[in-house]
């Protein structure tokens, strides 16, 4: 069943979560323990995303026109029912998915991508935006903004998703973007990474660090986060107000609301407009992936966002600024920590953290894809491997419950991920003790008398 929206209920604003919140949010640092202001984001972003970053009080924020423009050629997203996995599962439970895969690239970052490109283009000193991506989806999807507002992209891409994951490079350099596989021997970041282990694979923390090289060494370039940072989520706010309004059409309340986590932007755009009207025996579950458990096994710090810690610092559930999760597909869900809105909710115990293997998430997209008929992300699969097992339970229990996922992006960029999988060719990463350990161990130090 499709619960379609008419065009001219497309969003105009974006929702703000942080005056809704019963609790403080800790602001973004320096590393002598001091808030940052507008003008030491200055390298970040352009001047209103900057602002958007640091409000506090206003709960909507306006979509300029020409960004709502070129959200109506795909949105609003269509949500469905899953009423032949409800069968084919024999669950009591009804399943609603929120579909972002209509996009030009077929993912949720097109989202951000458009509002950023937007807001880079309005600074007339800006030629080029620089960003990293980890699989690939966001690099895309900044590549495809830049074409609409006629401006530079420079993408530097986690080296093992570049290698296995092709496809996302060739339409990032289609687009016209510039994709350099990190770490590389362009920047000081890549080369350093390259002195440790010169066979590196990468990790989107590293790339992180080169693209910040890239973007501070120039005049006429801004870097461009995808995800954790405040504003990305904000923009994402688009999926959940969609996905509320549709849930009434559908006559039904969500009881359990599950989305895969990576840094955070797709769950931050899917939960927080549905945050406050939750019922108050709703779930919230986070999804994350065995090789890099930030809500699981990670530690509520201070940290950067970044390698070698030129990002700002951020209060967040953390792995370590150098922590390296081992090769996984799912690119996106290999960053070391997590938005500090989505960190601040957990802290709170207002949603709940399931960690899956790599194996569990592509199992459950197989599934889904056979029956259902659609190839998801594999990003997506592991918020399908906890739909697949909250369905279950409901079918034990007898509960008619009303699960609601985001299906943040559509698999086109990861047929050969699958078709490996199914031909038994794929290992089950996993992160050492040791390993999360050691890097817990290099978090900065920061005086917590003045972050609280």
């Amino acid at each position: 069943m499709r619960i379609a929206m008419d065009i001219k209920e497309t969003p105009d604003s974006w929702y703000n979560i942080i005056p809704d919140l019963e609790f403080s949010i800790p602001p973004v640092m320096n590393p002598s323990g001091y808030p940052l202001n507008h003008h030491d984001l200055e390298y970040m972003a352009p001047y209103p995303i900057i602002d958007q970053e640091l409000e506090r009080k206003e709960r909507r924020i306006a979509i300029p026109e020409e960004v709502r423009d070129i959200y109506s050629n795909w949105r609003p997203t269509p949500m469905y029912r899953a009423e032949r996995l409800e069968k084919s599962l024999g669950t009591t439970a009804r399943i609603y998915y929120k579909y972002e895969g209509c996009s030009p690239t077929g993912s949720h970052e097109m989202n951000t991508a458009i509002a950023q490109a937007y807001y880079a283009a309005q600074d007339k000193d800006i030629k080029c935006v620089v960003t990293a991506t980890g699989n690939g989806e966001w690099g895309a999807s900044l590549a495809t903004a830049c074409t609409y507002f006629g401006i530079k992209c420079k993408v530097y891409m986690v080296r093992s998703s570049y290698e296995e994951k092709a496809f996302g490079r060739y339409l990032m350099e289609i687009l016209g973007a510039e994709v350099i596989a990190s770490p590389s021997d362009k920047t000081p970041a890549g080369r350093k990474a390259l002195a440790r282990d010169p066979y590196s694979q990468g990790s989107l923390n590293v790339a992180l660090s080169e693209a910040f090289n890239e973007a501070n060494s120039r005049d006429d370039a801004k870097f461009l986060w995808g995800t954790v940072m405040n504003h990305v989520l904000l923009h994402q706010t688009v999926i959940g107000i969609e996905a509320k309004a549709q849930m009434h059409k559908a006559g039904s309340d969500p009881d359990i609301i599950i989305c895969a986590i990576g840094g955070g932007s797709a769950f931050g755009g899917m939960v927080f407009p549905l945050y406050p009207g939750r019922k108050a025996d709703t779930r919230i579950i986070a999804v994350e992936a065995a090789c890099c458990p930030s809500l699981s096994r990670g530690r509520y710090a201070y940290d950067y966002g970044d390698a070698e810690g030129l990002s700002p610092m951020l209060k967040m559930y953390t792995l370590g600024h150098n922590f390296v999760p081992p090769s996984a597909r799912a690119g996106g869900m290999r960053y070391h920590g997590l938005s500090p809105l989505v960190s601040a909710l957990y802290r709170e115990k207002q949603i709940e953290a399931k960690t899956y293997s790599q194996r569990q998430a592509l199992e459950a997209a197989i599934t889904f894809a056979r029956v259902e008929g659609l190839v998801t992300a594999p990003e997506t699969a592991y918020a399908l491997a906890a739909v697949f097992d909250e369905a279950l339970k409901c079918k034990e229990r007898n509960e008619r419950k009303n699960i609601l996922f985001l299906l943040n992006a559509s698999g086109n960029l990861d047929l050969d991920t699958f078709k490996e999988f199914i031909g038994g060719a794929m290992e089950d990463p996993a992160s050492s003790e040791e390993n999360i350990n050691a890097a817990l161990g290099q978090l900065p130090e920061i005086s917590e008398r003045k972050t609280g």
